[in-house]
């Protein structure tokens, strides 16, 4: 996760293992890829209503339901009109029993 320092004090997007979608600015981060966002948002995506965004101020995602975290392209992030996007809900997953 050492490929985190370079996001520090820049705005990074975090999608969750569950789906979820977070903005802030990237703050801090450990070894087990704990995430420590300041102006933190969450977007709620869903099928029936436009984009949710719900402010969080400064927030702490666990490291084990990270799935990704990249850098945010402000310049395409202000082109997007996110009262119209709309997302599918997830299906359920299936254990594999390995």
């Amino acid at each position: 996760m050492s490929g985190l320092a370079q996001y520090v004090g820049k705005a990074v997007v975090v999608i969750t293992s569950d789906g979820r979608l977070f903005t802030g600015i990237l703050q801090g981060y450990d070894q087990t890829t704990n995430i420590i966002l300041e102006s933190a948002k969450e977007r709620v995506i869903t099928p029936d209503a436009p984009t949710e965004v719900l402010d969080l101020g400064l927030y702490l995602l666990r490291g084990e339901s990270v799935a990704l975290c990249g850098l945010v392209d402000d310049e395409i992030d202000s082109q997007i009109d996110w009262d119209k996007v709309r997302g599918l809900r997830l299906g359920e997953t299936k254990k594999l029993g390995l």
